[in-house]
């Protein structure tokens, strides 16, 4: 089993996740979109035992939106950082890929809700690659 760190930007707040079971998704809800600021939220999902807290628990800020029946978000108070989040009824830990140091051993299986997906929204495959800043 093969255990994984993250954390926020900032650093103040660390966690760990055992990867080696999970659904790994991107989604396109406008839920997620309006909380990553991106085309799609990286989402891992784990059970609740799969997952610890390892420092800075007290700097979570969290967001439940009323009208959701699971969704919700956490975030580090000091930097903003997508954190995971519990969803509300406490079945599913959500970690957003883009906040773990290292690979998760589960590979993304699929995309949801990609009716909803942001209409300036082109596929990364589509698009000119360059491994930093392109030419000028």
């Amino acid at each position: 089993m093969s255990v994984i760190q993250g954390s926020c930007l900032c650093g103040q707040i660390g966690y760990e996740v055992s990867s080696s079971k999970g659904i790994f998704q991107y989604c396109h809800c406008s839920r997620c979109r309006k909380f990553t600021g991106s085309a799609f939220a990286s989402n891992l999902l784990l059970r609740p035992e799969q997952f610890r807290w390892l420092e800075g628990e007290e700097l979570l800020g969290r967001y439940e939106p009323p009208q959701a029946k699971y969704f919700a978000t956490s975030f580090c108070t000091n930097c903003g950082s997508s954190m995971p989040w519990r969803n509300k009824t406490g079945s599913i830990i959500v970690v957003p890929a883009g906040t773990l140091a290292e690979a998760p051993q589960v590979r993304v299986q699929h995309c949801i809700y990609t009716n909803n997906r942001a209409p300036w929204f082109i596929d990364p495959a589509e698009l000119p690659q360059y491994a930093e800043l392109p030419p000028r």
